[in-house]
């Protein structure tokens, strides 16, 4: 019963922001989730793998996997990605499993200057297992018996829908920045009779950053590239800033950000810290939660692997953005 009391306070507070999609802390590591126009930008083909545990200690809460591979098609001065995801909520009464392939053409404006534009279309499918929902109708207020079961109230338990995003990103010199928009259709993931609030919300996403030149640290005699980052996002009633800053020193990559739900108190702090080669890179990601949620949070933990395959040309070709390694 206390885990199912659990389920119905976090159903409370998702029910206050309508649906949301999930959101990786380290938003850079799974970049064709992020943008649609960031398909096939590296010089070599790239695996993105990310798992993401929300909340662990309360159970399988919210978690979070990704698979995603793009490549650069250098003929036709285009990029190609293919990505899917399944996300578990609260306690696995909500599953969802998604499918998108990508497109983005690259176009390059100047010596400095590129801009890439992306369009993504796929089908959702949503699963709801409402056989063990319990709300406080159901229950009888004195002996606290359950009497009423909620499952008899809908037309099925899954429901499966296309889906379609699109987003641009450009870059000069050493600035970047991007917009996307998920979900342009508004389609609806309802599975009562006649519902019509059931729609999703389009989510809109900005992005900007930098890669600030390096310098030379006279006491430890290292080199550094420090990468300031913004991002914003906005789905429905809800809303999401992050800012923060990337260090980078050789194959070492640490970072951190405050990330605010548009209210004066900070709704957590992410710390990460990362490992990069050639051909692969590791990332983990802590969330400090800070907000009135901190009692039943406990943070979330999240892991990024990005495997790049093949060899580099003899004439190597210039990535179109300088996102950062992680």
């Amino acid at each position: 019963m206390r885990q199912w009391l659990f389920t119905f306070i976090l159903l409370i507070f998702t029910g206050q922001i309508s649906a949301q999609d999930p959101g990786f802390s380290q938003f850079f590591a799974n970049p064709v989730y992020l943008n649609p126009a960031f398909a096939g930008t590296t010089e070599l083909p790239r695996v993105a793998m990310n798992y993401r545990n929300q909340w662990p200690q309360k159970g399988a809460t919210f978690t979070t996997y990704s698979l995603s591979y793009d490549q650069m098609l250098k003929k036709y001065n285009a990029g190609l990605g293919v990505q899917i995801t399944r996300d578990q909520e609260l306690n696995n009464v909500v599953n969802s499993h998604t499918a998108h392939l990508t497109y983005a053409y690259h176009l390059q404006l100047g010596f400095e200057s590129f801009m890439t534009f992306g369009l993504q279309g796929g089908m959702v499918l949503k699963q709801f297992n409402t056989s063990g929902l319990i709300f406080p109708s159901g229950i009888d207020q004195l002996s606290g018996e359950v009497t009423e079961w909620v499952s008899d109230n809908y037309a099925s338990e899954k429901t499966l829908f296309p889906d379609f995003s699109a987003g641009a990103v450009g870059q000069h010199g050493e600035m970047y920045w991007g917009i996307a928009a998920h979900h342009l259709t508004r389609p609806s993931e309802s599975i009562i009779e006649g519902d019509q609030r059931g729609n999703l919300p389009v989510k809109w996403t900005l992005h900007a950053g930098a890669h600030m030149r390096r310098f030379h640290h006279g006491l430890l005699s290292r080199i550094f590239t420090l990468s300031p980052n913004l991002l914003y996002q906005q789905q429905g009633s809800f809303k999401q800033l992050n800012a923060g800053i990337y260090m980078i020193e050789k194959s070492f990559l640490f970072g951190g950000w405050f990330r605010n739900n548009m209210d004066i108190r900070p709704d957590a702090i992410i710390f990460l810290a990362g490992f990069a080669r050639e051909k692969f890179r590791l990332g983990y990601s802590f969330d400090l939660t800070l907000s009135k949620l901190s009692n039943y949070s406990y943070g979330s933990h999240e892991f990024s692997l990005i495997f790049f395959l093949g060899k580099k040309s003899d004439v190597p070709v210039r990535d179109k953005l300088l996102i950062p390694m992680i």
